[in-house]
């Protein structure tokens, strides 16, 4: 006989879907993107690839470094430009490194934050089954208080405390996750802090020397150097004006400075003139920008008095090269020595002076180093030159040098022998002409800036030492304590007796944390104090007394 099985057929399990390459590959790029050891290994390579640029010459602070390297070392500098070495914070590699830890940072803090809030809003939770098996334990014998009593005194001690019948539980320490974001979320305002004053920053600087002829004007071409932001144009910058009135130096008798302080005459679109006095440390704060004192020399006067009678002055400042504000420098005349027939000048008797400024100046030879930074006995060290000196050649040049390939080709000739002038005192050359010291005026080195960032990873700096402080020293932890009433059996099936109750406490720290033993001793004597019979006795955190 024939057996016909009508039972329904089973249908068949769905085919799985086979997940798509491409979404995997992405989903796990973004997971090992965004966990925390490789945001530690990026902020390790961008601390790394800072190293460059703090070593080699950068085009956007000293771009005459730059070109000092390129003819010292032509092959290999060829090949740092290549790779953006004299451009390294612009470079193609550092913004991407750059990019990449923000991106790691925001990913790893948003998922962390959330969770955290998560678990902000939640209460404690319930009380494990067998508080014996915990890290901390402890019995109360012949204890008066309740569940609330119990929870008050946690709530003394700043726990967060939820009661459940007569199970109280609590919990502390979120300080160190709320530490851990408080930190990385201030590391990414600071990389917008930098971000901001990359595209939006601009800074200057600017040798001023006191007098009204000298004023300056906040414009581009005014600047010695100048490195602005992508975002900023030059009529971007604020319009102000800045002359020096006068400056104040004092210094020790060893030649360290003690004191530095510059007047200035401030005007400002749509203001009165005023004058603003401010030091090294204290900058003068205009709308839009703040203008930094980094130090100060000597400017000498020299006229030069020409074949026809005609006198010009200079009062060019001498770079300082030492502590004792040695200057070094030159005064240049291309402009005498004109054909009183046809009015003509010659460019092959342009006048040009170099030499040293000591503001004290030893009383006899060598003359190659002041004595002192205080101008007690100020004297100039020139030697004339007689020539061409190369200025209508188009070859760029330092206002503060002698070119030295005039005088290496002949075309500019040495008077004679060096000679030093005292303030008042003059030196006539050999053609009748005629240079005389008139005296000096100081000279400010300044630094105009403005940075959009600056306050923003001011206080993202602040914020992050205490969320570092946090994350520290916050240690998270829980503790519960169960109320068993007289007569009542505990967990172990044991009884108790009288009208006390007994209570069974347990504690577990969720990190590391050394102490917590001792801290939950304190709140168990504490707890135990609360009872009226609470001298009854009490086992010892750890033991099993009193369970069995």
């Amino acid at each position: 006989m024939a057996i016909v099985d009508d039972r329904p057929a089973t249908p068949a399990p769905p085919a799985r879907r086979r997940p798509n390459p491409l979404l995997a590959l992405l989903r796990n790029s973004w997971r090992q993107l965004t966990s925390m050891r490789t945001a530690l290994v990026l902020l390790f390579l961008l601390a790394v690839a800072a190293v460059p640029g703090s070593v080699l010459p950068q085009r956007g602070v000293n771009p005459e470094d730059v070109d000092d390297f390129f003819v010292e070392n032509p092959d290999l500098a060829r090949v740092l430009d290549r790779i953006g070495g004299f451009e390294v914070f612009g470079s193609v590699w550092f913004s991407a490194i750059y990019l990449l830890l923000f991106t790691s940072l925001v990913g790893c803090i948003v998922p962390r934050l959330r969770d955290h809030v998560r678990a902000l809003r939640s209460v404690p939770p319930a009380a494990p089954k067998r508080l014996e098996r915990l890290p901390q334990h402890a019995v109360l014998t012949d204890h008066d208080g309740g569940p609330e009593a119990i929870a008050a005194v946690l709530r003394r001690r700043r726990w967060r405390v939820v009661v459940r019948g007569n199970e109280v539980s609590a919990e502390k320490g979120y300080l160190k996750e709320t530490g851990n974001l408080l930190f990385h979320t201030s590391m990414i305002a600071v990389l917008v802090g930098v971000a901001l004053g990359s595209w939006y920053g601009w800074s200057g600087n600017r040798l001023l020397v006191a007098g009204a002829d000298n004023a300056f004007c906040n414009t581009q071409f005014q600047y010695a150097e100048s490195k602005f932001g992508a975002r900023v144009q030059s009529p971007d910058l604020p319009p102000f004006c800045m002359t020096l009135e006068e400056f104040e130096a004092r210094f020790l008798e060893s030649g360290q400075p003690e004191f530095y302080n510059a007047t200035v005459t401030v005007t400002e679109e749509g203001r009165q003139p005023r004058r603003e006095e401010f030091s090294v440390n204290s900058p003068l704060r205009l709308d839009g920008a703040n203008a930094y004192l980094l130090g100060h020399g000597y400017a000498p006067i020299i006229r030069y008095t020409d074949r026809n009678g005609d006198s010009q002055t200079s009062a060019l400042p001498f770079l300082t090269t030492d502590n004792t504000l040695t200057g070094e420098g030159v005064a240049l005349f291309p402009d005498v020595n004109a054909d009183p027939a046809t009015g003509k000048r010659d460019p092959n008797l342009q006048i040009a002076f170099e030499g040293l400024y000591l503001p004290t100046a030893p009383d006899a030879p060598p003359y190659v180093r002041s004595q002192h930074p205080t101008e007690r006995n100020p004297a100039v060290f020139l030697i004339a030159y007689r020539g061409n000196l190369g200025l209508d050649a188009g070859i760029p040049g330092s206002v503060y040098r002698l070119d030295q390939r005039q005088v290496d080709n002949g075309k500019l000739t040495q008077l004679g022998d060096a000679k030093l002038l005292r303030p008042g005192e003059k030196w006539t050359l050999d053609d009748g002409t005629s240079v005389e010291f008139l005296g000096t005026e100081p000279f400010i080195t300044l630094s105009v800036r403005y940075d959009p960032g600056s306050t923003l990873m001011l206080v993202a700096c602040g914020v992050l030492l205490v969320g570092l402080m946090g994350s520290l020293f916050g240690r998270r932890r829980r503790v519960w304590f169960r109320v068993v009433p007289g007569g009542a059996a505990d967990p172990d099936g044991a009884s108790t007796t009288g009208g006390s109750s007994l209570v069974e406490a347990g504690g577990l720290p969720r990190t590391e944390y050394p102490g917590f033993a001792a801290e939950f001793t304190q709140l168990v004597d504490e707890i135990r104090g609360t009872g009226a019979a609470g001298a009854a006795g009490r086992a010892a955190p750890g033991s099993r007394e009193g369970t069995e």
